[in-house]
């Protein structure tokens, strides 16, 4: 309540010119600040109207809780009492918000710590915690303010909050859809009644966002296959009584599929209208279909973007037959003009240093605008693995028509990885592998790594360091420095036994870029190999340490290359990834050998969520100049990332004597994988499961060794998870033949590996 004393017309029958202005009762406001708020100065004519409109100016700040006003001779006299200021605003029972979030909230009602006490700010206060909590389902919530006064006229205000339980969604109908039964509309919804997984997708939460974007997506269904003039009439929200359930009806009108009659291009089509028509998908006779419109106005305006045409806009105008259920499709296009880039911004980079950004860009500053190159510069962005979200827009130069801005905003995410691998077989026992790797170290866009093996039969330590732009050419640099300790063979029949196999070395890897997707690589190494054998030793390795001796030195030198066309590397739908590499110990050391590995990943989207994965592998080795393949170079399959369902390293030729696995020089693996969402999760794609046939062995030399005939063949289902640590995997695999002296292993489990 405002208090004005004002002299009433009898007391001051006649204005008076004011000598000075008093201001008393201020604590914490300038009293210059009061001044800029008076309407009058000394020299002014003092009314009864000046003292109401200073009173009323002074309460309109909102800084003050009573305003008097009254004269003492030709003084004007102004006593204010403040409003409290705000010093903490805290939350109890909060549970489902971080408080972070809640306090940024109350900032759109303007109540913050600092702002001054108002009951009608609070009251708005509630309310906006009330809706926060609304829109997660929180029907029940309530909100109780509490004002405690502290020193020097200040208050801490403290929201208590009940949160109550979420509301649920009980079931979802549909009223009006003769077309498509509610089963088939609520496969487009992400709310859904409680199911199997609606812990983990929270799918049976009601939110009004939520719906929203549900009514898009039914809207978008039938649009897609022609109803045109389909519409959603209404929706309903029905609690129950104890607000714990809800009920949603959604009312729809179908109508009647249409048929597009013709399709014309029109405007200025820049006199490319050939090359323009090429890009319609929609075609006359065909089934109306919003989705096929759209990627045809997408496609003719990222035609004319390569051109330079940034504000190119592409207006679908239909002519509605009703009667017939035709439409005739005019696409008028309006190029706009043709720009050129100023200056390319980049955004939310809070650890990653500009450069690192900026180097992928391949849309240049002071350039023609060129849509082409800027998604190929979002996508590499998105590729270096370091942003959860890469967002490119184009904005016009105010009062420069032919120039434009690019502004990158992306949104850091921790680039610290944890990879771990388990496994149990009957032969091996318990098999655990670890790693951690840092990918952008200091932001600085290198990475490290170090990878630990605690396997019975293979232990190893590997430090790596890549350093993608080692030149400002690009050119990447690969630096590995190992220890292993190998033991490379199950001992069934034994456990003590001092044969291992002991490698240490490291190696140097140039990758050198000659396109946007191929890079070719060179390689040097050094590494010192060491056999100690025992008589529990295969014969084998026996044989090869008669012949050659225990300590083997070896200098190979690399050449390879890699192709990389996937739309994502950590969850891949589309496209495909080949690497083959060539490895030559050369007669510097002990060893001279060749040897050559191929890799070769294909993905392709055949239904929405639904993804064929396709993996092979080879390789080759022999030995030069009368000698046989290095052991030590031999290759193993079987496990995790191999032919799941066998032990790892089991496949291929055994020894003739123990019959414990030695690997070989030849190495064939192909893996078929079909990935599709977890029923019950929408469309996610972080939950997932998979059904696999995986086939491959390891061939070698036959004279010593028994067991490699032929392919060997498994097939299971499996989980994959993109946790929070790197994508898990868990897989349960049978042998599609058994065969005598085969290793098996059912379970499998491991986070950070593609097949």
């Amino acid at each position: 309540m405002v208090n004005a004393l004002i002299m009433p017309l009898s007391h001051a029958a006649t204005p008076f010119v004011v000598r000075d202005i008093r201001v008393e009762g201020l604590q914490h406001i300038e009293t210059s600040t009061v001044y800029s708020y008076i309407p009058i100065k000394r020299g002014d004519r003092f009314t009864d109207e000046s003292a109401s409109e200073i009173v009323r100016r002074l309460y309109a700040t909102g800084f003050f809780a009573d305003v008097n006003v009254s004269a003492d001779g030709d003084v004007v006299v102004v006593q204010v009492a403040e409003r409290p200021a705000i010093a903490t605003i805290d939350f109890a029972g909060i549970h489902e918000f971080d408080k972070d979030n809640l306090t940024k909230a109350l900032k759109s009602v303007k109540l913050s710590a600092g702002a001054y006490y108002d009951k009608a700010l609070i009251d708005k206060a509630e309310q906006e915690l009330k809706r926060q909590y609304l829109t997660r389902g929180y029907y029940a919530a309530d909100v109780t303010t509490t004002i405690s006064p502290i020193d020097r006229n200040r208050v801490g205000v403290l929201f208590s909050v009940v949160e109550g339980p979420s509301a649920k969604i009980r079931q979802i109908n549909f009223v009006g859809n003769h077309v498509f039964d509610d089963r088939t509309l609520n496969d487009e919804m992400q709310e859904s009644a409680p199911n199997w997984f609606s812990w983990y997708t929270k799918n049976d939460l009601y939110t009004k966002d939520k719906l929203a974007g549900d009514l898009d997506n039914i809207r978008n269904f039938y649009l897609d296959r022609g109803y045109l003039e389909f519409t959603i009439e209404s929706t309903q929200v029905q609690l129950t009584p104890d607000r714990k359930e809800m009920y949603l009806t959604v009312s729809v009108h179908e109508g009647q599929p249409y048929t597009v009659s013709s399709v014309r291009l029109d405007g200025n089509l820049l006199d490319r209208k050939a090359e323009l028509e090429k890009l319609v998908t929609i075609k006359a006779g065909d089934l109306f279909s919003a989705q096929k419109l759209q990627a045809t106005t997408k496609a003719v305006v990222q035609k004319l973007g390569d051109y330079g045409y940034a504000f190119a806009m592409v207006n679908a105008v239909p002519q509605i037959d009703q009667e017939h259920h035709r439409v005739d499709m005019t696409l008028m296009v309006d190029p706009s003009r043709r720009v050129y880039i100023r200056h390319v911004t980049i955004e939310g980079n809070t650890r990653t240093r500009d450069e690192v950004v900026r180097r992928e860009m391949r849309q240049m500053e002071d350039a023609w605008f060129d849509s082409s190159r800027l998604v190929l510069s979002k996508d590499r962005i998105n590729r270096l693995g370091y942003f959860t979200d890469v967002e490119v827009t184009t904005v016009p130069v105010e009062g420069t028509p032919d120039q434009a801005d690019i502004v990158v905003k992306v949104t850091e995410k921790p680039t610290g990885s944890l990879t771990l691998g388990l496994g149990y077989g009957s032969g091996d026992g318990p098999i655990i592998s670890a790693g951690v790797s840092q990918d952008n170290v200091f932001g600085s866009g290198t990475s490290l790594a170090l990878n630990v093996n605690t396997s019975s039969t293979a232990r190893a330590l590997s430090v790596s360091q890549t350093d993608p732009y080692f030149t400002i050419d690009g050119i990447k640099r690969i630096t590995d420095a190992y220890y292993r300790t190998s033991y490379p063979l199950y001992y069934s029949s034994t456990t003590d036994t001092s044969f291992r196999v002991i490698t240490f070395g490291a190696d140097t890897k140039f990758g050198i870029p000659f396109s946007e997707s191929d890079m070719v690589y060179f390689g040097l190494g050094l590494e010192q190999n060491r056999l100690d054998v025992d008589s529990t030793t295969p014969q084998s390795y026996i044989d090869y340490v008669n012949q050659f001796g225990r300590v083997s030195n070896n200098v190979p030198v690399s050449v390879g290359w890699s192709r990389d066309n996937r739309d994502s590397a950590l969850v891949p739908s589309r496209g495909y990834y080949m690497q083959a590499n060539a490895e030559y110990g050369t007669p510097i050391a002990t060893t001279t050998y060749y040897k050559g590995d191929v890799q070769a990943q294909y993905y392709y989207s055949f239904a929405r969520g639904f993804v064929l994965g396709l993996n092979f592998q080879g390789g080759y080795g022999n030995g030069l100049d009368g000698k046989p393949y290095p052991i030590f170079k031999n290759y193993y399959a079987g496990g995790i990332g191999s032919v799941r369902g066998y032990e790892p390293g089991s496949l291929g030729p055994r020894d003739v004597t123990t019959g414990d696995p030695i690997g070989g020089s030849r190495m064939l693996v192909g893996n078929i994988e079909t990935t599709f969402p977890l029923p019950g999760t929408g469309y996610d794609r972080t939950l997932r499961v998979f059904a696999f046939v995986d086939g491959g062995n390891v061939w070698g030399n036959e004279g010593n060794s028994v067991g490699a005939n032929g392919l060997r063949y498994s097939y299971g289902v499996g989980l994959e998870w993109i946790s929070p640590i790197g994508p898990l995997k868990l897989n349960y695999a049978l042998p599609i033949v058994r065969h005598a002296g085969d290793q098996y292993q059912k379970f499998q489990f491991q986070i950070g590996t593609s097949f």
